[in-house]
């Protein structure tokens, strides 16, 4: 028997009213744990308005809840799907010849068209404002005072030094952001005035101070020198200037291939921000691997009993399932593992189990 365009048409709205009260619920309980967490963090430092907490909890909330949508899914079609049961609405649809494959392709349609909505619309909006999040943490807890972006034109570097303020440009780096490549930096004094600049071929960087070699240094009260090596002060670290590098989750989508293009041409190691791509494209495969391990915990309770029992192993297997996917995302991370192979592999693995499994519990 074909399921009729009616009969998914309610599948689907069933399933997808679950899956987003469920996610709004966690959301609501993620804002209030982020809200707090940021108050403590915060608690040294009285002169951090309330309202500036409360916007950055905000505005971390979309990329926390990207996360946590997996769940949302697997929860909210588990609920969905023994909610129907209960009704005895699946039990007539199956009684009158439907098997499991057809009543699970709406919830499945849905999953995926979630999926690609997360990807296109939800993570560029949630990538602005997790790099709106990112200055604001920078500014009014870490108390960064250096920034590092990296452009089609080189690389952009400020800095503070004993001085005031630096600008520092370089077209390309090597050895991982010790050594830069066609220098120039800009000078500032401590009321933001120019001061001079210096031009150089190389600088790298050491403790304390960038050696710069075969630099021009132009002041702008003063004609241009130039000394075969030159220091100029830093407060910088390398640990200081990786770490400083843009955050994955800041970066949209759409944007996300030419950043890794400008990364690799700029020295830099994209290892991190191709797997955070594979793993953005991983997203509508994972959510449909959801639906199927809610399926076969939801159909085993209709089928065998011990509805707590059943539940609580699905839990257990979207736990596990998120486990193996950060380990797997670690071991990419460390070059263990092929991006590609690190970002999809636990959610390949997970629907075949999946796919098994229903076709003993639906085939025998």
């Amino acid at each position: 028997m074909n399921l009729s365009w009616t009969l998914s048409r309610y599948f689907a709205r069933q399933f997808l009213v679950t899956v987003l009260i469920t996610f709004g619920i966690v959301l609501c309980l993620i804002y209030m744990i982020s809200l707090v967490e940021l108050m403590r963090r915060a608690a040294n430092n009285p002169n951090i308005p309330f309202d500036v907490l409360a916007s950055m909890a905000l505005l971390e909330l979309p990329t926390i809840g990207a996360d946590t949508l997996p769940f949302a899914v697997l929860f909210g079609g588990m609920a969905s799907f023994l909610r129907l049961t209960r009704n005895q609405e699946l039990v007539v649809a199956r009684a009158a010849g439907i098997s499991a494959w057809q009543f699970l392709a709406p919830a499945l349609s849905v999953a995926f068209a979630i999926g690609i909505f997360l990807v296109t619309v939800y993570n560029p909006v949630a990538s602005t404002m997790s790099a709106r999040y990112s200055q604001l943490e920078a500014k009014f807890l870490r108390g960064q005072t250096s920034l590092l972006a990296v452009s089609s034109n080189g690389l952009w570097l400020r800095q503070a030094d004993p001085n005031g303020q630096s600008v520092v440009h370089a077209l390309r780096i090597s050895e991982r952001g010790l050594r830069l490549e066609d220098v120039i930096i800009l000078l500032y004094s401590r009321g933001d005035r120019f001061i001079g600049r210096i031009d150089a071929q190389g600088a790298s960087l050491e403790s304390g101070y960038w050696d710069i070699k075969d630099a021009w240094v132009t002041m702008a009260d003063d004609q241009p020198r130039y000394f075969e090596r030159y220091r100029q002060p830093t407060t910088l670290t390398i640990t200081q200037v990786q770490e400083s590098f843009a955050d994955p989750d800041t970066i949209s989508f759409w944007d996300l291939p030419h950043f890794i293009e400008m990364a690799e041409d700029a020295g830099f190691s994209a290892l991190r921000y191709r797997l955070h791509l594979y793993d953005i494209l991983s997203t509508p495969f994972l959510l449909c691997t959801m639906v199927l391990v809610g399926a076969i915990f939801s159909l085993r309770a209709s089928r065998l009993g011990g509805l707590v029992q059943l539940v609580l192993g699905g839990v257990f297997a979207g736990f596990l399932l998120y486990f193996l996917s950060d380990l797997s995302l670690a071991l990419g991370t460390t070059g263990v593992m092929p991006p590609f192979l690190a970002a999809w592999a636990p959610a390949i693995v997970a629907a075949l189990l999946g796919l098994t499994v229903l076709f003993h519990l639906e085939d025998g």
